[in-house]
């Protein structure tokens, strides 16, 4: 196993020595894009120096603003089922938890995909719980077929990620056929005791099978995965360490590592076994945390949930963010305003889809609605060395331009218009590639006659 904790307890030991010398190199080696070892991270993690954290900050917003630039790649989850066999402490759907389950039919999956659709979002995190007899392998990969096949006057949904338990080889492939944009699998901790005692039964309580999912993802031919951890669990420090690990095991087995790593913190869940962490991540910490993970990985997508506020949010895309749900609803069913759904936790960001885009070009910032390298076949080692060789502007810019002008014709009222039409202008001139910037301008005008879909 690529996770030894006491390897990573007595690395975090060692590095509360490290000099200040070493700090200065460590960040000098970020800030020239080249990611950070799993050593230098722990450095970093111990890091208190005040004027050192100011630039180690400083440095996570240049590598944002150098490899992402401006983009805010949007998305929602679409819960289908909260079936669940396994009893987790911190989550509400655990089977300990007597409420009304429920899987969605088709048509709910279709009622559910419309307002989705409604709101302009393009990609969307296909999430349900774990109950082979309730949920199996051969319902999500309906959902997936029904969703694809919906067409609307808008164009349809083109990405679809998914959140599903740990898996066999065979049920990766069969993702894989039907097109799972990325398998995202959240590890919750990376500590063995603090897993096995959260994780009281269950087949999830299977401490390696859970953390060798994406190894037999990859084996499925899945190449782009997404890991996190659900920060307040165990030690913050320990679980950051792990995710380094586990990347850098992917990396040497498979040639690349997570495509994106989620950074949730606990929140309330009714009906959870526990409600007491006293490892809950505060606002500073956090915000260091993810500054890190940012250097430690200066290509590899970071994403943010409604578990955040509008202002952490705003702190956090400034810090290596790359991704965030909008809208969204966390439970079966629950985008239908007139039904009642059990959610699977507190949502802190309420706000809908349309308000949270107006606000990120409000604060400079490009919402880019882009699945083109998904379906271009850009994944897993293309898109890494696509992206470390810079190429990746003269691709994920234009393509968020003319997904933010699609959106603005089909979905935006006369404010947002003239928004996005100052932030299209602002925008267009940074697309350093003079032939796409032509391009992206044309195509921009072939959307307003009525062309969709249109990428490079």
């Amino acid at each position: 196993m690529f996770i030894d904790e006491q390897y990573i307890e007595k690395l975090l030991e060692n590095a509360k020595t490290t000099d200040a010398k070493e700090i200065d190199r460590i960040l000098d080696k970020a800030d020239s894009f080249e990611g950070l070892t799993h050593q230098e991270v722990a450095s970093l993690l111990m890091l208190e120096n005040p004027e050192q954290l100011k630039r180690m900050f400083s440095i996570a917003h240049k590598i944002k603003q150098h490899i992402y630039g401006n983009r805010i790649v949007m998305f929602a989850p679409l819960y289908v089922s909260d079936y669940c066999v396994n009893e987790c402490k911190y989550c509400s759907y655990n089977c300990k938890h007597k409420f009304e389950r429920k899987r969605l039919t088709m048509d709910e999956v279709r009622e559910e995909v419309k307002i989705l659709e409604s709101m302009g979002h393009k990609r969307l995190a296909v999430e349900a719980g774990e109950d082979d007899e309730n949920c199996p392998i051969e319902y999500i990969l309906e959902c997936m077929k029904t969703i694809y096949d919906m067409k609307f006057e808008n164009g349809e949904i083109r990405r679809l990620n998914v959140n599903i338990a740990a898996t066999t080889v065979e049920n990766y492939q069969k993702l894989k056929e039907v097109g799972i944009g990325t398998y995202i699998l959240f590890q919750e901790t990376y500590h063995k005791p603090t897993y096995l005692d959260m994780h009281i039964s269950g087949p999830k309580r299977d401490y390696d099978y859970h953390t060798t999912a994406f190894d037999r993802a990859m084996q499925g031919g899945i190449d782009d995965v997404g890991g996190g951890v659900l920060f307040g669990l165990y030690n913050p420090y320990f679980e950051v360490m792990g995710l380094m690990l586990h990347n850098e095991h992917l990396e040497k087995e498979f040639g690349v590592g997570f495509h994106t790593i989620s950074v949730p913190r606990i929140r309330k869940a009714e009906g959870a076994l526990q409600s007491q962490y006293p490892y809950a991540v505060d606002d500073e910490t956090f915000k260091k945390l993810v500054a890190i993970i940012r250097l430690a990985v200066p290509f590899t997508g970071m994403i943010v949930s409604t578990r955040e506020s509008k202002d952490m949010r705003k702190e956090l895309i400034r810090l290596g963010i790359s991704q965030m749900s909008a809208g969204s609803a966390t439970g079966v069913g629950s985008y239908q305003k007139n039904k009642k759904a059990h959610v699977q936790f507190e949502v802190i960001d309420e706000r809908d889809a349309m308000s949270v885009i107006k606000w990120i070009m409000d604060e400079g910032m490009v919402p880019s609605f882009c699945t083109a390298c998904y379906r271009s076949g850009r994944t897993g080692d293309r898109f890494m060395s696509l992206a470390k060789s810079g190429n990746i502007k003269n691709v994920c810019l234009p393509n968020a331009l003319m997904t933010l002008a699609e959106y603005t014709l089909d979905y935006g009222d006369e404010e947002f218009k003239q928004k996005a039409i100052q932030t299209i202008e602002r925008e267009l001139p940074n697309i350093e590639n003079e032939k796409v910037r032509e391009l992206t301008r044309e195509n921009i005008e072939k959307i307003k006659q009525g062309q969709r879909d249109l990428f490079v």
